[in-house]
């Protein structure tokens, strides 16, 4: 999932008016808060921005660069070297990891790295990449205390999350009171937030694509249709998420692979044909991100525009992955830590890569690509550059992208929603049934005030997130450093190795 500067819907209704006069002005006051920028070098510097990387850069030097030290033990872990069916939890690691990358990867790895070279240039990329690496540091942290404290319930399902730690964990350390209010204010904005950009924003953006590649505005049936269309997403959604995290694992473990792979091959495709620009691509994303043309605000801005394009699309810092990581069946809360890392790595750094990539090396022999005002329009218009047909399958794998975030985030709201009505099967179907309304509601309105509103919230939860996980970071690396000796010491068994012997 990330964010795009604006959007509308392909046909508007009357109550667009109504709803954008009503949420315009407290949306427009909320952003300006949230995103409130100072001037630095001639660039505009968010400051929400700056508290991410900032969180990320002390979490990868306090923990020893986890992000490169840990990412073959990662490997390990998610491979299922050290599982057991017996460990306490609802998910195996790599369902947890394919539920999480799920929910960061989606319209914006197609669209949201095209608005970051238009503004940015390509130098843009390369701290894209730069932010992605720091980005693995703050998932471990998150993740692996999101697993340390998360609650088991009397039915054997877990709950777990920021709301969590913030919590128990802050109580630990003698702040019951600024943890419980830190919770609850995280809970709030998780469940407003994933109604737009984890629910609306995905659903209208699938549907403005479909209606795009099935004739436009003018010639596509479904053009008056959003309604028809966000109920076909809703049923999608529903059937899976109403078995819980077990039944969106289940999917997520499928889908996520196929739509990745998918991806990927199409882009690594393209990128192939036109191997001749290749390495004007790679110099432009490294020259260009110390030395860049004609950008106000210079090297800052670009670094910012990277950044700002990296964090929007993992979501390190947010939490939200925290929410399913926890699920997670170990007994090792250091473990799923590992694990987590491996989600900016494949969100930001080969997904948005690729796409970055294809972008570039088509501007090559057509400039005018990167003039194309929509995101999606420019990542379309690449790949159609040398496959005339490719804006079909880039249409396809937005809705794959679209229809998998949305179920991710319907477990994180779910999650949130629960936190602060209690457990019980009213909140959980109630939550259920209102998030998949709100894909309906996505296709059949304008969105601009509403999602400026939703973007707004999930990013301020952000600031108590960070906060706790700066409290929490001398408990966390005490239990990094006992895990790692047990490691050392064979003390945690590979099960892979634990079979063989007994084969051999």
């Amino acid at each position: 999932m990330a964010l795009l500067p604006s959007i509308s819907a392909a046909q508007g209704l009357d109550i667009d008016q109504l709803i954008d006069d009503t949420v315009a002005p407290l949306a427009e006051f909320v952003s300006s808060v949230i995103f409130y920028s100072v001037p630095v070098l001639g660039a505009d510097v968010p400051l929400i921005v700056v508290w991410l990387i900032a969180g990320a850069l002390y979490f990868t030097l306090s923990f020893g660069f986890i992000n490169v030290r840990g990412f073959p033990h990662a490997l390990k872990v998610v491979r299922g070297d050290y599982a057991k069916a017996s460990h306490p939890g609802e998910v195996t690691h790599f369902q947890a990891l394919a539920t999480a990358v799920s929910g960061t990867v989606g319209i914006g790895n197609i669209g949201g790295v095209a608005v970051a070279i238009a503004a940015g240039g390509p130098g843009a990329v390369f701290w894209m990449i730069v932010a992605g690496m720091l980005g693995m540091s703050t998932k471990f942290v998150e993740c692996a205390l999101g697993t340390m404290y998360r609650r088991t319930h009397a039915d054997g399902t877990v709950s777990g999350g920021p709301m969590y730690y913030l919590e128990r964990g802050l109580a630990e350390c003698n702040l019951p009171r600024l943890g419980n209010a830190m919770a609850k204010f995280y809970a709030i904005g998780l469940v407003i937030g994933c109604l737009g950009i984890g629910n609306m924003f995905q659903s209208n953006q699938a549907y403005i694509q479909f209606v795009s590649v099935t004739g436009g505005q003018d010639a596509s049936w479904f053009s008056d249709k959003g309604w028809l269309f966000g109920i076909l997403i809703a049923a999608i959604v529903a059937l899976v998420i109403v078995g819980g995290i077990k039944s969106i694992g289940r999917v997520t473990e499928k889908m996520v692979p196929f739509m990745a792979v998918l991806y990927c091959i199409g882009a690594v495709t393209i990128i192939t044909f036109n191997y001749e620009a290749l390495p004007y691509a790679v110099s432009a994303i490294f020259t260009q991100a110390f030395n860049p043309e004609s950008l106000s605000g210079g090297a800052i801005g670009v670094m910012i525009i990277g950044f700002q394009r990296a964090v929007f699309s993992n979501e390190a810092g947010i939490g939200s992955a925290a929410v399913a990581h926890s699920a997670a069946q170990t007994k090792e809360p250091i473990a799923e830590g590992y694990v987590a890392l491996l989600e900016p790595f494949i969100d930001t750094i080969v997904i948005c890569t690729l796409t970055a990539l294809v972008i570039i090396t088509a501007s090559y022999y057509d400039p005018g690509i990167t003039q194309i005002p929509d995101g999606i329009a420019m990542t379309s218009g690449a790949f159609e550059r040398s496959v005339s047909w490719s804006p079909y399958a880039v249409a396809f794998a937005g809705f794959l992208f679209a229809i998998t975030t949305a179920i991710s985030w319907s477990y994180y709201g779910l999650k949130g929603w629960t936190y602060l009505v209690g457990k019980s099967t009213w909140a959980d179907y109630s939550f259920k049934t209102v998030f998949c309304l709100f894909l309906i509601v996505g296709c059949s309105i304008q969105l601009e005030s509403v999602l400026s509103f939703s973007d707004a919230l999930v990013f301020v939860i952000c600031v108590p997130n960070i906060l706790g996980l700066l409290i929490l970071t001398p408990t966390l690396k005490r239990r990094l450093a006992g895990y790692d000796q047990r490691v050392t010491d064979g003390k945690i068994v590979d099960q892979s190795l634990a079979t063989e012997s007994r084969t051999s």
